[in-house]
């Protein structure tokens, strides 16, 4: 292994938050993850696996060891006249390995194009956009246990995904290195799903109104960068908080007090309210404080304009957390990790 000392953070972090850690690695095989494993610095030292750094909010300097996964690869390991099943490396970059499916017509992740991050951080966050999930695709997720050095594979049940949730974030928290994803996707016959957000409309106004694996992953970029901030321009971490789920009581109260209330199902007694709509009701929206504040087209996303500190913007989210709370009585729990 090749351990560095004291590094800076700022390039593996996409809030742009400058700290340091004080040992850091990269491993590219599963023979690195198993000798970084039994090594005496991982044992001793408190340590964390690091993606492409898009859900992580640095708060201080790292005083462990910082793991860069950069385990890469492609392969198709099964393939019919109807879908494909491809093993994908968790270190890829997750939007360049959405467009390599979608430049070969392959439908079912064309929703999640251009989320920061690698493949990795998918089953681990179960990611999610636009209506749709990546468990609706995964068949598999493979790792090291971080215990014994063990190649394990666990299925999709076993994950247990919810709302952006898994086993991985839970009960196999630092038990368990994700290495690669197996997944099935679409070769014709696509189920495309354009219901939620402005994808339909999107499509209209683009002239794409014929549904394709390629038009609509066109679509939700062409949405995301028209309201979104590109983290190589202005840091954040994507949406900082979950979108919360409530009782239908207190759905129903709220709606009788704030007629806009927008809402959709959740499950038969929960429905989900937009985190972005609550923020925006108790002000935030396109608020700045100094080098941070709340993005002004979307104010779900916190934004570092440069040289802010993580603790400032943790803050920040905390006062947005307690203004909710005060006003809705719902509290929004954040998504993005907070070291």
């Amino acid at each position: 292994m090749n351990v560095q000392e004291n590094i800076e953070l700022l390039p593996y972090n996409t809030f742009g938050i400058k700290a340091r850690a004080k040992y850091f690695t990269a491993i590219r095989s599963i023979a690195d993850a198993q000798a970084l494993i039994a090594s005496d610095l991982f044992r001793k030292e408190k340590h964390i696996f690091l993606g492409g750094g898009s859900n992580i909010l640095l708060t201080k300097d790292y005083d462990g060891l910082v793991v860069k996964v950069e385990l890469q690869g492609k392969e198709v390991v099964q393939e019919d006249d109807d879908t494909v099943t491809l093993k994908v490396g968790a270190g890829e970059n997750w939007h360049a390995f959405v467009m390599h499916c979608v430049a070969q017509d392959w439908g079912g992740v064309e929703n999640l194009s251009l989320i920061p991050g690698t493949v990795g951080a998918a089953p681990m966050q179960n990611i999610g956009a636009y209506g749709v999930e990546i468990k609706k695709n995964i068949l598999t997720v493979e790792g090291v246990e971080i215990g014994s050095g063990t190649v394990t594979s666990m299925s999709n049940e076993a994950c247990r995904f919810g709302y952006r949730e898994s086993i991985f974030k839970h009960e196999a928290k630092d038990k368990f290195l994700i290495s690669s994803i197996t997944l099935t996707l679409t070769k014709k016959n696509h189920a495309f799903n354009i219901s939620y957000g402005a994808i339909e409309e999107t499509l209209k106004q683009m002239g794409r109104e014929k549904l394709s694996v390629k038009n609509i992953s066109d679509a939700v970029i062409h949405i995301r960068q028209s309201k979104l901030p590109d983290p190589a321009r202005v840091g954040n971490a994507g949406s900082f908080f979950k979108n919360p789920s409530i009782h239908a009581d207190l759905h129903d109260f709220l709606k009788k007090r704030y007629p806009s209330l927008p809402s959709f199902p959740s499950t038969d007694s929960l429905v989900k309210i937009p985190a972005a709509w609550l923020i925006e009701q108790c002000g935030w929206k396109g608020k700045t404080f100094g080098a941070i504040g709340v993005h002004p087209l979307q104010p779900l996303v916190l934004v570092n304009y440069g040289g802010g500190e993580g603790e400032k913007i943790w803050q920040l989210a905390m006062d947005i957390q307690g203004s909710v709370k005060e006003k809705f009585d719902i509290i929004l729990q954040p998504e993005v990790n907070v070291l």
